[in-house]
């Protein structure tokens, strides 16, 4: 059992309010009412918020166990609850914050871009150690970049700094938008059917669990994380902007995933002497999915050296 002294807040009972609902900080875990929520009825979803005017927004997230914190982002169509194995392996000696990306589920009504995006996830996990997967990983990417004060450490898995060539940006930008109205004709589920039989997915299991916890997720949703938070959508690309990260990074892609290896390797090289690469063997690009284990052994190795060389963290 975690020791609630870790926690002052957890010790307290201390209680937040966020766009996904009540989350009550128990003695040795936070309970959220999502976490076992059942299917979100979006016909009485509030109205969508653009946070690109600096309303004052927030991200539906989840706080588990106690300790150093590690803030996990999930990938397009997914929610927190894709962490859940990763989750329970670390929240046993971490504090887990699980946050639902802008456009997915609790943060449904959220459409903004990558970086104001950034800035939301910055102000709900605090300083931290950030892991983002895929379209997770350019959010926390970007987090980095604007606010490096926040990222105490930075994971990075089947991520991009962007799209070199502008004809290629443009091509990316307005197949994204083919998407989003595909996605508008055809309903959450279809959508997601289709987006899960891509190549690259093929290794994720098909326990009902995953499927389950995109189908949560809400058309308007979707449809503006494309139009906003693609891969097209930086431009410029970042890539001349990493040489000034210099927090401990880890780069990740599975083992299979030729086409995020070849970016990773480029990610790490480009950051510089703090970024460090590694694959995840036997998976291809949802690692965390595909092989939680050896992804959560990889990531713990990471944390470990982390472990009391952070001088603005409390004794």
């Amino acid at each position: 059992m975690l020791d609630a002294g870790t926690d002052p807040l957890v010790h307290q009972g201390r209680t937040e309010r966020g766009l996904g609902g009540v989350i009550t900080r128990g003695r040795d875990r936070v309970w959220a009412w999502l976490v076992h929520r059942p299917p979100l009825d979006h016909s009485q979803a509030p109205d969508p918020v653009d946070g690109r005017d600096n309303v004052s927004v927030e991200l539906g997230m989840l706080v588990e166990g106690g300790g150093e914190p590690v803030v996990l982002v999930h990938g397009f169509t997914q929610t927190l609850a894709s962490w859940d194995r990763v989750a329970v392996n670390l929240g046993r000696d971490r504090k887990v914050i699980r946050v639902d990306a802008p456009g997915h589920g609790t943060s449904a009504a959220v459409h903004v871009d990558l970086a104001q995006g950034a800035r939301l996830l910055g102000e709900s996990g605090g300083r931290a150690t950030y892991v983002g997967y895929s379209m997770g990983g350019r959010l926390a990417l970007r987090l980095a970049l604007d606010q490096p004060q926040l990222v105490r450490a930075l994971v990075l898995l089947g991520a991009t700094a962007g799209i070199d060539d502008p004809i290629e940006r443009r091509e990316r930008r307005a197949h994204d938008e083919a998407l989003a109205q595909r996605l508008e004709a055809e309903g959450v589920e279809d959508f997601v059917d289709g987006w899960m039989n891509q190549a690259m997915f093929e290794a994720v299991p098909r326990d009902g669990s995953d499927r389950a916890g995109r189908m949560t997720n809400s058309v308007d949703g979707l449809a503006s994380s494309l139009r906003l938070a693609g891969t097209g959508t930086m431009d410029p690309p970042w890539w001349d902007e990493l040489d000034r990260l210099d927090m401990d990074t880890l780069v990740l892609a599975g083992e299979h995933d030729q086409k995020f290896t070849g970016l990773g390797l480029r990610l790490a090289e480009t950051i510089g002497p703090s970024a460090h690469f590694a694959t995840i063997e036997g998976a291809h690009h949802a690692a965390h999915l595909e092989q939680p284990e050896a992804f959560v052994e990889v990531l713990r190795d990471f944390l470990a050296i982390q472990s009391g060389s952070d001088p603005e963290v409390e004794a």
